[in-house]
């Protein structure tokens, strides 16, 4: 998979279309915290989807739209990209702002941006059922990248769905009770 993810990485930076690379490879460079993936996440504006999935097409790769809402899909063979632009839920989508905020770094060989520590949070904080729950990035990425998560900027972006970032909150500080400053006292005020 990784010859393929490497690949695909060093596709997407010789084209002109913005895109972020998340996931399990944007928690790794925040957290530290390597662990397989199943396959690798791009983010991207939801007018950008149709040009990335239209690239990879014209250069030999099936594609497909699997959900008009949110997702794309690249494959060769059994590995595969998801190229999202928004939330499966509709809370969410990818906005100037989140390439505005990204982070610049080496993966797989080429220089690619990855997803603001303050949009990895938001984009996982709904992602939570019987099947899947991405607390635990959650709560390293707080541990590991609080300094650069912008609270406000993330409390704006969960306003009305307030509660889920409280939750994920209170589980940081159950998880990490010596690491509560981590989190700024106003925002349980």
């Amino acid at each position: 998979a990784e010859a393929f993810y490497t690949h695909a990485i060093r596709e997407l930076a010789a084209t002109d279309i913005p895109f972020l690379v998340a996931g399990t490879y944007a928690v790794s460079a925040y957290t530290g915290v390597v662990r397989q993936t199943k396959d690798l996440d791009i983010f991207c504006k939801a007018g950008d989807c149709a040009r990335i999935l239209e690239h990879f097409k014209n250069i030999g790769y099936a594609v497909e739209i699997r959900d008009d809402r949110w997702l794309g899909k690249v494959f060769e063979g059994k590995h595969f990209f998801d190229v999202i632009f928004a939330s499966a839920n509709g809370t969410m989508q990818v906005k100037d702002q989140w390439l505005e905020h990204a982070r610049q770094v080496e993966l797989l060989g080429s220089r690619v941006r990855i997803i603001g520590p303050t949009e990895l949070i938001w984009s996982k904080c709904f992602i939570q059922d019987r099947g899947r729950h991405d607390g635990a990035d959650i709560a390293h990425t707080i541990l590991k990248a609080h300094d650069q998560i912008d609270w406000q900027r993330l409390l704006a972006y969960l306003d009305v769905h307030w509660e889920v970032l409280l939750m994920q909150v209170l589980n940081f500080r159950w998880i990490y009770p010596s690491e509560r400053d981590r989190i700024p006292d106003w925002l349980l005020d």
